[in-house]
């Protein structure tokens, strides 16, 4: 898996479809030694994605929560000016998920929405770049979480301040948000934060309130980046275009990716 990574191969058979099969459990134990590898390589883990935020999605992947993946110091940038560029090189079929990113500054107290928000130093939009080794993206959860989550590389785009005493109001802002994909100028597709478990608060709540009872899971640390899941369907992209995202109801800055 990690070498699939690394060089962009396919994986012609998932693990879960192979002799014995692969559950959920071993999926985030061959997630946990690629993290420890990675960090054995001089890599550091900078935060977490969360990844099938939609329970749709679980039914068909026989899951009963949301998964999640560790991102990395070599994988995450930032945004300059609310613009930034990320390159697709070794990537076999990627897509973009326009998304959510906070960033924790502290542990939330409890596995509540307004608990989840007032622990975060911020919120900003980022891209997700998520590619998948197996055929035609068909995939179990296991296989998802073995293959680092399908994560390839999280663009943060500029990040806008939680202030304190302003949770409810945020909260109901991000249930209600509205945010429209564009590719090369031309508006693609809109979403929003019902498209992620209703609100990324609530995902987030559903984040903290499982990962103590996942095998493998380390606990959550202050400044760690947790990315919510996307706000829209997943478009395949390709070198050469330019992606914006851009919010309405929510007091997030836009931003823009040009893909090389």
């Amino acid at each position: 898996m990690l070498d699939a990574y690394a060089t962009g191969r396919a994986i012609p058979i998932p693990p879960s479809a192979r002799p014995g099969g692969l559950d959920l459990d071993g999926g985030y134990a061959v997630e946990a030694e690629i993290a420890r590898l990675r960090r054995a390589g001089g890599r550091t883990t900078v935060g977490r994605k969360i990844g099938l935020a939609n329970r749709a999605v679980w039914r068909t992947l026989e899951l009963n929560t949301l998964v999640w993946a560790n991102m990395y110091d070599d994988t995450v940038q930032y945004a300059t000016g609310g613009r930034g560029t990320v390159s697709l090189a070794r990537m076999r079929a990627p897509k973009i998920e326009p998304e959510i990113v906070v960033k924790l500054k502290t542990v939330p107290a409890s596995a509540t929405p307004e608990a989840a928000v007032e622990a975060l130093e911020w919120i900003a939009f980022a891209f997700e770049i998520v590619d998948c080794p197996f055929p035609d993206w068909k995939f179990r959860g296991s296989d998802f979480m073995a293959s680092l989550g399908l994560h390839a590389a999280l663009l943060v785009g500029e990040p806008r301040p939680v202030r304190p005493g302003e949770a409810r109001r945020l909260i109901d802002q991000l249930g209600a948000f509205t945010a429209r994909l564009s590719k090369n100028g031309q508006v693609v597709q809109e979403g929003g934060g019902k498209n992620v478990l209703e609100n990324p608060a609530l995902c987030l709540a559903e984040f903290v309130s499982v990962l103590p009872a996942q095998k493998f899971a380390e606990p959550l640390r202050p400044g760690e980046l947790v990315s919510t899941g996307s706000l829209t369907m997943a478009p395949a992209v390709s070198v050469g275009e330019r992606w914006q995202v851009e919010g309405e109801g929510l007091d997030v800055a836009p931003l823009t990716v040009d893909l090389t």
